[in-house]
């Protein structure tokens, strides 16, 4: 499986290259698999990205900003459904992968299944 990070390389909004500079910093400092599909540069990843985002998760108007996040072709959500992921302990679940031994969300979820 592996998880997949929709961005703009040429984006010019400070917010955007920070969100997407913090999602894939985080993969990479947690050894989390991924693969980065420019929509800036990739017709075809933009338009994937554009009809995958499922309704519910689409702005009101305009279309779906980067970063989004999938797993293959699951969609987990976009910088702030991470963001609160990240904040609860819960960026694996997020992502729809296994907590690794040791990590803080593997202990939480240890300490829920005892009570």
């Amino acid at each position: 499986m592996v998880i997949k990070v929709y961005i703009a390389s040429s984006s010019g909004s400070t917010s955007i290259k920070k969100q997407q500079q913090d999602v894939i910093g985080f993969l990479a400092a947690n050894k989390i698999e991924f693969e980065e599909c420019d929509i800036a540069a990739n017709e075809e990843n933009r338009k994937w990205m554009r009809e995958n985002v499922p309704v519910d998760f689409r702005p009101a108007t305009g279309n779906p900003l980067p970063p989004q996040i999938f797993n293959e072709n699951e969609y987990c959500g976009n910088y702030e459904a991470f963001f609160d992921a990240r904040e609860e302990n819960a960026v694996y679940a997020f992502l729809g992968l296994t907590a690794p031994p040791g990590s803080k969300e593997a202990e939480a979820l240890a300490k829920k299944e005892q009570q």
